[in-house]
């Protein structure tokens, strides 16, 4: 393991030099800090995650994964977290790579694998999950991110590699909720299409009963699943995508803290900032000051 992840260290040390690359190999992003940063908030979509060098802290509401190169993460619907990577030097930079998932990928390979996955259960899994890294999935790994060596085998190669990366989670410990994303008419392939929703309308209002038609859920079971899968309830998960793109919006541009609480669908100013000030500590003019002046703008994911 120590031989292959040094190779993967190497591979992406070269092919890394920005905070954040998006390689040449469909849907591989590679990342670097050669410092700690601070606390960063960003929506991680549908993913899988291997740290080679270095470790991250990412915070889902009120439980922390801490992960390193001995472990993997994976996302299986669109959430809202603060990451910060914790151990980063300028000699040994934080090394990171991260992989986004398709359901219609995983349903096809699911289609051809003979054996019955159980796909029903009472309540949704959790959707954001860390696991021990085995040889098993970490040589796929490898071999995609060595396509960077030679990009005329990615169109080739790419395919048969990320196939078989897919099959190794899948008979993994997350594989249970990989299949829930990719099988129609499971809860957590049902509430996928809610969680989409919200994240399109985040600025509007509205209400759990019609979310929860979008689902095709109950109100009561719509709740109660999506606190299984998100940690958090449908309203809550909006207020932070609000926060989160409100934040974003005073960093990067030149509006007050009122416009960017009304730009996304805030219409009491001095609620935005209550809620903003309860979920980044401090109001929101004082906040992008802070971060503005620390310059740091980027959280590698």
């Amino acid at each position: 393991m120590q031989d292959i992840l040094s190779r993967l260290r190497d591979t992406i040390d070269r092919h890394c030099v920005e905070p954040t690359t998006r390689s040449v190999v469909p849907g591989l992003l590679l990342f670097r800090a050669d410092a700690p940063t601070t606390p960063m908030d960003v929506v991680y979509e549908p993913r899988f995650c291997v740290i080679v060098q270095g470790s991250k802290q990412v915070m889902l509401c009120d439980k922390v994964f801490d992960y390193d190169a001995s472990k993997y993460l994976v996302t299986a619907v669109d959430l809202p977290v603060t990451g910060q990577v914790t151990q980063a030097t300028h000699e040994k930079p934080y090394l990171a790579l991260c992989l986004a998932l398709d359901p219609a990928q995983i349903a096809d390979l699911l289609l051809e694998m003979k054996d019955a996955f159980p796909t029903n259960g009472t309540t949704c899994p959790s959707c954001m999950t860390v696991s021990a890294l085995t040889h098993e999935i970490l040589d796929p790994v490898t071999r995609l991110v060595g396509l960077l060596e030679n990009p005329e085998d990615i169109p080739i190669l790419q395919p048969a590699i990320l196939r078989e990366l897919l099959y190794r989670l899948l008979q993994g410990p997350q594989g249970y909720v990989l299949r829930q994303i990719a099988t129609a008419g499971t809860n957590l392939s049902q509430l996928n299409r809610a969680i989409g929703w919200i994240r399109t309308h985040y600025a509007e209002s509205f209400d759990i009963a019609s979310v929860a038609k979008i689902a095709g859920m109950s109100p009561s079971s719509f709740h109660r699943h999506f606190r299984a899968a998100t940690m958090m309830s449908p309203l809550q998960y909006r207020t932070r995508l609000r926060l989160q793109e409100a934040r974003r919006r005073l960093l990067s541009a030149t509006v007050d803290a009122a416009e960017a609480g009304f730009a996304v669908g805030y219409d009491s100013p001095s609620q935005f900032s209550r809620e903003y000030r309860r979920m980044f500590g401090v109001p929101p003019a004082r906040d992008a000051q802070r971060l503005k002046y620390a310059g740091d703008g980027m959280l590698p994911a």
